[in-house]
Parts: C-alpha cells; sequence; structure tokens
C-alpha cells in the first residue's frame, strides 16, 4: 500500500480479520468484554502472548482498525487512541515524566496544556521549564540530564508562532531526548512529522478527524525514532523489548490501561469515516482561511492578522518549509479592545460563537475570555494571549458569505 496516495490508504486499509458478512465498513464492537475457547487461551490474551481483545478498556477490533488506519497512512511504528487530545497529552508525558525531571516547552500552549504541565504534573515533583522555542541557543540552555522531553505545538494556538523542528529534533538526539509535538493544527495529509524529526506525535482526533465535530478523540503516534535506552523511566522497559518498541509498550501494557482513558468503539467508527473525508475537506477549509486571511487585511477595523501561509508574516518562511502553502485552517485577527470582541461576536449571524477548531461550520471564540478565562492578567501576558484577539476556525462556507457576516459585524 505504501505506493498509493494518501487517499487509496485511507480507504483501504485491511482489516486484522475478515468480516463473516463482508462488511465494506468496519462494525462497531459495542461490548465490554469477549469470550474464550479455554482457560489458555484467556491466560495467553491477557499476558500478551497473543493479540486477541480481553476487554474493551485495553483494546476493542472497531478502536484497533481505526488505529491502523492512522499506521497505514502515517507509518507510524504505533498509534494508541484515546478519548481526547488532553488525554493523548497527559498519557504520553505520564509515560516518560517522574518526579525530578523537567519537560522544556514554550508558554505559547493551549490553556489546559499548560495546566497539565504546570499544575498536574508540577504536583508530581515534574518541573516545567519555559522558554524560547524559536531560540535554539535559549533552548540548550534549557535542556540538561533530567530533560525528559521537548515539547510543542507545531502552530500555537492562538499566538501562531512557529518553531524550527528540525533543530529542536537535532537538540533533542544530542541530548539524547524526545521532541513530542502536538500536530493538531495540519494534519496527516499535508505535513509529515516524522520526516522533521518528531518522535511522537499527538493530535486531537476531534478536529480535522472526527468529520466535523461529531466526537472527541486523542492519537498518540510512536514513529520509533527514538533510543529510550538511556531514559530514566523507560530504560527498563527498553532491556525487555528493545529501545525503539520501549514507549508503546510501556503506553499500552501500563499507561493507558491503568489510566482508562482508551477511545470507545462508537467514536473510533464516526472517526474512522471521518478520515476518510479529510484530505477533501481539509483542502477546501485551508484554501478558504487563506483567502479569507487576505481579504480581512484590507478591512480598516481590523487591526491586525495573523496566519502563518500570509506573505510578511514572521514565520511565514519556516511555515511554508514545514507545512506548505496552507498551514491549516485557523486565523485570528484583533480588533481595537476587548469590547469591540465582544460586540463583534454578538453582531455575528452565520459564524458561531462555539468553541472546537475544524468543524464543518466557521467557528469564532475570544480566547482571553474563554480558553484562558481562569488564568490571571499576568498569566495570559507571560502567554501572549491578547485580550484584543478573535480567534476563527474556518469551515466550508464560501469566502464571500463569511466576509459578507464579518464585514456586518464590525464597528
Amino acid at each position: 500500500m505504501e505506493d498509493f496516495s494518501f487517499e487509496a490508504r485511507v480507504l483501504n486499509t485491511p482489516y486484522e480479520k475478515a468480516d463473516v458478512y463482508h462488511s465494506l465498513s468496519m462494525p462497531v464492537y459495542n461490548t465490554a468484554a469477549y469470550e474464550f475457547d479455554s482457560a489458555e487461551d484467556m491466560e495467553a490474551a491477557f499476558c500478551g502472548r497473543t493479540t486477541d481483545h480481553a476487554y474493551s478498556r485495553i483494546t476493542n477490533p472497531t478502536v484497533q482498525y481505526f488505529e491502523d488506519r492512522i499506521r497505514m497512512i502515517t507509518g507510524a511504528m504505533g498509534v494508541t487512541a484515546l478519548n481526547s487530545g488532553m488525554a493523548a497529552i497527559s498519557n504520553t508525558l505520564m509515560a516518560i515524566a517522574y518526579s525530578g525531571a523537567n519537560i522544556v516547552t514554550s508558554r505559547h500552549l493551549f490553556g489546559n496544556t499548560y495546566s497539565f504541565l504546570l499544575n498536574t504534573l508540577g504536583a508530581f515533583g515534574v518541573e516545567t521549564r519555559f522558554c524560547d522555542l524559536t531560540n535554539p541557543a535559549e533552548v540548550r540552555k534549557h535542556v540538561d540530564q533530567n530533560t525528559c522531553a521537548i515539547f510543542l505545538e507545531v502552530i500555537t494556538n492562538p499566538q501562531m508562532e512557529v518553531a524550527d523542528l528540525k533543530a529542536l529534533s537535532t537538540i533533542g538526539k544530542e541530548a539524547c531526548v524526545p521532541l513530542i509535538a502536538d500536530t493538531t493544527v495540519v494534519p496527516f495529509n499535508i505535513f509529515k512529522a516524522v520526516t522533521f524529526g518528531v518522535d511522537i506525535e499527538i493530535v486531537s482526533s476531534t478536529k480535522y478527524i472526527s468529520g466535523g465535530a461529531t466526537s472527541t478523540g486523542g492519537l498518540i503516534l510512536d514513529y520509533g525514532t527514538f533510543d529510550w535506552s538511556n531514559s530514566a523511566r523507560l530504560k527498563d522497559v527498553s532491556a525487555l523489548v528493545g529501545s525503539q518498541k520501549a514507549f508503546t509498550f510501556k503506553m499500552r501494557k501500563e499507561i493507558h490501561r491503568n489510566l482508562g482513558a482508551y477511545m470507545t468503539p462508537q467514536v473510533a467508527y464516526m472517526q474512522t469515516l471521518g478520515i476518510e473525508t479529510m484530505s477533501i475537506r481539509f483542502e477546501r477549509q485551508a484554501a478558504t482561511c487563506l483567502e479569507l486571511a487576505k481579504e480581512l487585511q484590507k478591512l480598516e477595523n481590523i487591526e491586525s492578522v495573523n496566519y502563518t501561509g500570509l506573505p510578511g508574516n514572521p514565520y511565514y518562511d519556516i511555515s511554508t518549509s514545514q507545512f506548505g502553502p496552507l498551514p491549516g485552517a485557523m486565523l485570528t485577527f484583533n480588533l481595537a479592545s476587548r469590547e469591540a470582541c465582544f460586540a463583534f461576536m454578538n453582531k455575528l449571524k452565520l459564524i458561531r460563537r462555539a468553541t472546537n477548531l475544524f468543524d464543518n461550520k466557521t467557528l469564532a471564540i475570544h480566547p482571553a475570555s474563554t480558553i484562558y478565562g481562569t488564568f490571571t492578567e499576568q498569566q495570559r501576558v507571560a502567554m501572549d494571549v491578547d485580550s484584543k484577539t478573535i480567534r476563527l476556525s474556518v469551515g466550508l462556507e464560501t469566502v464571500n458569505d463569511l466576509l459578507t457576516d464579518i464585514k456586518q459585524a464590525l464597528p
């Protein structure tokens, strides 16, 4: 299948076992448990000596098929599907972090990711070291023998910052530290994270993959590119199963079992269907986003427009080299004040006032008062979350319709 296109591989991933009725869609296995022919077979499944399913908190045929599709289109060695993007982030970092370890990252993070690192992991003795990830020299200063990961969002939300992934990967390899990236903003069909040195990829499948915000989910992709034999947390596992397989082994055999955040079969079915149309939806949404961004620059009452696909954007060159000419379907723009943002949103007629990204419908949100609403003003300033910023997730509507709504809502 490697010789075929992204779309062909998505649509033709084979089942692990032939369906008895030759169904073209993977059935939804709405079951908690599975029967075995013998006690010996049951023991073998529970101890991992066979791939038979034992309990749906651990594995499920419908979820496994969704994971198999992601493996097929990305080339990842291991894929774990969980019930949200935050579950994917937390499970990943819980697998490698430990008391006394540190994680090097940016303050330009999604609000709950920031809170998880600083508050949740911090309570267990894991230090978060914030720095400018666009400055390799500064990153090097923060990485030491206790660094367990360099973590980032490939396009930050809502700051729209883009770091040089190959530069960060080089720093990670020099220090034997994995590069972990949340790539939710740019989908698999245009961005191959492993070619830029990403070792572990995290995706909120709630976004492009779900097929129009049908469900929440998260994915952890392990490319098998990192040597875990020197990892304080995974070196024993590495000696048991091999240095490249250690992370996925620990994830599948311990972390996701113990934390109980595995994806449900109903969600896996919806997202398996969603990924079949992801490429064509993305092309429409991202092209509209770029055209809309250009048009918004012409409007007098908009102070600034931020989209990394715009020539003149400070991250245009690095964004284009990593993601191509259409770096996602999210943009931000600034109005005169917080009050102007609220007035604008309240006048919208077509664009929906809602959170989430990459729904089929265009969504508007004021990040400072919502996603970051529980943070202090000092924290928002440190994270570069501006009270004058509106974030748009561009859907499948036409540019003309979106512009008409935006123009009538502006002061």
